[in-house]
């Protein structure tokens, strides 16, 4: 028998203490399985060994563990591996099984192998989500396990003589001697089995499996053509209605497709997800299994029940050969599935390029969009494809872009695709693109453009292309320089304002009778400071409506300030004041410093009952209540009138466009730390 091997460092039996479960927390599952093994060989007696990672502890599993461990995960396989898997699930619970409950070796046991000596075989079972591994001498083993597992055709001969009842006695899954010895690929076992009890030929599992199936998925040729010249049907389906010959496809068992062709096997017998054997060879690129399938009467056309046939199988597998040849036998390149995908649409958003050629080369239609409405340069914009969205520029509609209510900018500014933003935009799309209702609506802010979509990522340069390419920052609902401002990323801020963004924007959902970003820059100096100097309305912010008469109280927020930035909230019908706005608990701290800012760009100004009464509760804040007493400074004054009459787009600019002297400039600009010493 060529039994598995699994070479066991001896250094790990003595490293671990089994006490302490963090120890195995950094090691592969296979490291896992070794130690158990290991350590069952030393103490010769069953062994559990606990779980790959347990919630307590602090340090977190490697990121290949999956995150959670599903019930269905711990269900044995339908074809239990005779090799060590490579990642076995183990599970460490705190409360292992005792020796007593741990049973011999017996036939419901298909995971198995030798030791290097062949004096012990190492068995391993899983049982509620415990990895049981036990090790018997193999002078115990049940002879007929010994026989079966060992390829050992003598010995079983002679247990069939003496006892042939064994051989039509099932374990738990419904396992006869006979699927054991098809599993294993033991052909002398098998023609011994056969003999004695020829009738057993085509005897199922409790999941409805032969010998012949078990065989063909095991790769083991000599058996499965035993059975077929001995009567195997070929074409008798497990649970899931998986034929011999859908099996061989799935496994790339070449071999076995000619043979089981050969003794009659149904070519387009589906199994339960309507997949046929074709489906499986495309995905396992076989261009030789398609080959004989096609010649054998497959039918090109079939789909599953997600509506994908083998054209499309290969554009989504990213097969170019065996697209190829299903084109040159007639399939048709503009297949689409259920949800209205193509075979390009899936190939884009896969990224296989030279699919996505051979398709384009062949007239296949760019201009398909799925149920969702989009193309396939949409879905490969928004996986980052940059290639392919280049060669689906060309042959993309900008027509029927329009019509689908989003474009690839949105989509790839969405997801930070700088590299295909830069493509779109150098092809000539529409950078001031606005999103349909029914695309915007999707979102809660109620997002129009695709330069909304990278300041809400804080992403400058996605946003900086944009806006140097035209993309106008004011077109959204719900002004991206808000965005930027609440997020306090000043670059974004400088960046939009640069570009034009309305520094007063409001809030539609949430009226105010000054700039909605004083909302978002009240705690931030810097960013207060910035917005006045570029223009942000200060005078509105002493507007009150009660003036030097008695406030009434104020109502708590119901959504706080992070409320206001979501513009799919129920629209507010009460105008919200600066001074509401500052007396709110975490800004009234900064209400000295904030008016000290506004008085710098208002003239003669008189302040409300409520923003006086808070300069009155901090003796600090006298110098600030004086200030804003007038009559202000003559040249504060002009200052004001100045910059109304210059405009703030023409300030910006005023090195190249007005000639005045730099001291002039630094005091409209209120640059005071440079005033004071320029002469």
């Amino acid at each position: 028998m060529a039994a598995a091997k699994v070479s066991v460092p001896g250094l790990y039996a003595a490293a671990v203490d089994t006490s302490d479960y963090s120890a195995f927390s950094n090691m592969s599952e296979e490291e896992l399985l070794q130690v158990a093994i290991e350590l069952s060989l030393a103490e010769a007696k069953p062994t559990t060994w606990q779980n790959r990672y347990t919630r307590s502890h602090t340090q977190p599993p490697p990121a290949q563990y999956p995150s959670v461990q599903r019930p269905q995960d711990l269900l044995p396989p339908a074809d239990p591996p005779a090799d060590p898997p490579a990642n076995p699930p183990v599970n460490l619970s705190a409360n292992p099984p005792s020796e007593a409950e741990c049973k011999k070796i017996d036939r419901n046991v298909h995971s198995h192998y030798f030791s290097k000596d062949k004096n012990k075989v190492i068995a391993w079972t899983r049982q509620n989500g415990h990895l049981r591994v036990t090790v018997e001498p193999i002078k115990n083993l049940d002879p007929l396990i010994s026989a079966i597992w060992n390829g050992d055709a003598k010995a079983l001969r002679k247990i069939v003589h003496k006892n042939s009842k064994k051989l039509t006695e099932a374990n738990k899954e419904g396992w006869i001697p006979l699927h054991e010895c098809a599993y294993y690929g033991h052909v002398g076992c098998l023609k011994v089995l056969f003999e004695a009890k020829p009738e057993t030929i085509n005897s199922r599992t409790l999941r409805n499996q032969t010998p012949l199936l078990l065989a063909v998925g095991r790769k083991h040729l000599a058996c499965a053509q035993y059975l077929l010249e001995n009567g195997a049907d070929p074409n008798l389906a497990n649970n899931e209605w998986e034929t011999p010959l859908y099996r061989a496809c799935e496994r790339g068992f070449e071999e076995a497709v000619g043979l089981l062709l050969r003794f009659g096997a149904t070519v387009n017998k589906s199994n339960a997800q309507s997949a046929s054997p074709l489906h499986e060879a495309v995905i396992n690129k076989n261009l030789q299994v398609c080959k004989l399938l096609l010649q054998s009467g497959a039918k090109m056309m079939a789909k599953n029940i997600y509506g994908i046939d083998p054209l499309f199988t290969a554009a989504q597998c990213g097969t170019p050969e065996v697209l190829n040849f299903l084109i040159m036998k007639g399939a048709d390149v503009n297949t689409q599935a259920n949800d209205g995908a193509s075979a390009l649409f899936e190939a884009s958003k896969n990224g296989h390029y030279e699919v996505v050629e051979i398709l384009l080369s062949r007239r296949a239609d760019a201009n398909k969009s799925n149920k969702a409405g989009l193309l396939p340069i949409h879905i490969a914009a928004k996986n980052g494809h940059d290639g392919i969205v280049n060669i689906l520029m060309p042959k993309t509609s900008k027509a029927k872009i329009r019509h689908c209510g989003i474009s690839p900018l949105h989509l790839a500014a969405e997801r930070n695709r700088d590299d295909v933003l830069e493509t779109l935009i150098n092809a000539g799309m529409d950078v001031n693109f606005i999103l349909s209702d029914d695309w915007s609506t999707m979102y809660e802010d109620r997002r129009s453009t695709a330069l909304y979509c990278a300041v809400v990522n804080s992403n400058i340069e996605a946003a900086s292309m944009l806006l140097e390419a035209g993309a106008n920052p004011n077109l959204d609902i719900f002004n991206p320089l808000l965005v930027a401002v609440r997020k306090c990323c000043f670059q974004m801020v400088k960046l939009l304002v640069e570009h034009g963004a309305n520094v007063n924007a409001t809030l539609p959902t949430h009226p105010t009778t000054f700039p909605a970003a004083l909302i978002f820059c009240t705690e931030y100096m810097p960013m207060l400071k910035y917005m006045m100097d570029n223009g942000c309305d200060a005078l509105s912010c002493f507007k009150c409506d009660y003036g030097c008469k008695t406030h009434p109280s104020l109502k708590p927020q119901r959504n706080g300030r992070e409320g206001l930035y979501y513009i799919g909230l129920e629209r507010s019908e009460e105008v919200i004041q600066f001074c509401e706005l500052v007396s709110n608990p975490k800004t009234s701290l900064w209400v000295g410093p904030i008016i000290d800012v506004l008085l710098d760009y208002v003239g003669n100004v008189k302040l409300c009952s409520r923003l006086t009464e808070h300069l009155n509760g901090y003796s600090e804040w006298a110098n600030i209540k004086e200030k804003s007493m007038p009559p202000r400074s003559l040249m504060h004054l002009c200052r004001i009138k100045i910059r109304q009459q210059i405009g703030i787009q023409r300030l910006r600019s005023i090195k190249t466009s007005l000639p005045l002297p730099k001291r002039l400039l630094y005091f409209l600009r209120h640059k005071r730390e440079h005033f004071d010493d320029i002469l």
